[in-house]
């Protein structure tokens, strides 16, 4: 087993990634001794990765444990790149206080981008999640990932694209998927199976390429798009306007009379790039209680 204690670069709320990942049944956690176990996949071998918080908002401190001494560097650099250590959110934090957000920062401040485990697993709970309420989209995906994924030292892995590529349609319709819903999950799986959809290369492209890309794939569109964006790559200037959430919490913060349209949410979020990611994940964070 080998353990290291890292820094962040600035403020960093571990307390809400670990609120934000409490929601997903999946997640192995414990909010009360703040840890999270991460799955991850690395070179066809799952490592189970145990990130403690031992610091504060304003002084962050982590410590990363794994019982395995192979792949170490690997498993340190995803660790990295998933939660975003070396990003100064307090430069982030001061851009918006010069905005009409003020507020709101000054109440949550040192939000991080909360990513998903990996690029894969974050494309079919988007995929699996849209149009759907929360609490019935991670009922889908709980029984997604339990039925065809599988379990190392007690935490969940999706399963590889290849395994849910050779699925028949009927086998998703058996846990409660719609028709389309089954052929979205499946049919994209084929495509990165076979070559057409490489998702680390798309990772490395612009937000319009990416789109560009995405959305000639049946049953992803924009808002998949966005959201497979900020919390499977972690970019930082996406303001998904069709998203119900982030209307409720833009009409509750502005005290308006109804949920904003889309020319309002353009005017109020003027000044909020390059970074508006954050602006959403803040407004988010607003409402979730």
């Amino acid at each position: 087993m080998w353990k290291i204690e890292v820094e962040a670069v600035s403020i960093y709320d571990f307390d809400y990634t670990l609120a934000r990942w409490s929601m997903d049944p999946l997640t192995s956690l414990n909010i009360k001794e703040r840890w999270v176990d991460v799955p991850v996949k690395l070179a066809g071998q799952p490592h189970v990765v145990r990130v403690i918080g031992r610091g504060t908002i304003e002084n962050p401190v982590f410590e990363i444990r794994n019982d395995s001494e192979k792949n170490k560097e690997g498993i340190m650099k995803h660790i990295y790149s998933l939660f975003q250590w070396d990003r100064d959110l307090e430069q982030i934090h001061k851009h918006f206080l010069n905005t009409n957000l003020k507020g709101l920062f000054d109440e949550h401040p040192g939000t991080p981008i909360v990513k998903d485990f990996h690029l894969y697993d974050c494309l079919m709970k988007v995929i699996i999640h849209q149009q759907l309420n929360m609490k019935f989209a991670y009922t889908l995906t709980k029984r997604f990932v339990e039925q065809f994924g599988f379990q190392k030292d007690g935490v969940w892995f999706y399963p590889q694209p290849e395994i849910v590529a050779d699925l028949d349609y009927k086998q998703l319709r058996e846990l409660q998927f719609s028709q389309r819903k089954a052929e979205y999950v499946i049919d994209t799986s084929r495509l990165i199976t076979n070559g057409t959809l490489d998702l680390e290369d798309l990772a490395e492209r612009s937000n319009e390429e990416v789109m560009k890309k995405l959305i000639k794939i049946r049953g992803v569109g924009p808002w998949t798009t966005e959201n497979w964006l900020m919390f499977g790559v972690g970019r930082e200037d996406l303001f998904p306007r069709a998203d119900i959430g982030i209307q409720n919490a833009l009409k509750r913060y502005f005290d308006l009379d109804k949920k904003p349209d889309y020319e309002q949410m353009n005017e109020k979020s003027i000044g909020w790039e390059p970074f508006r990611s954050y602006a959403s994940l803040t407004l988010w964070r607003s409402i979730e209680g």
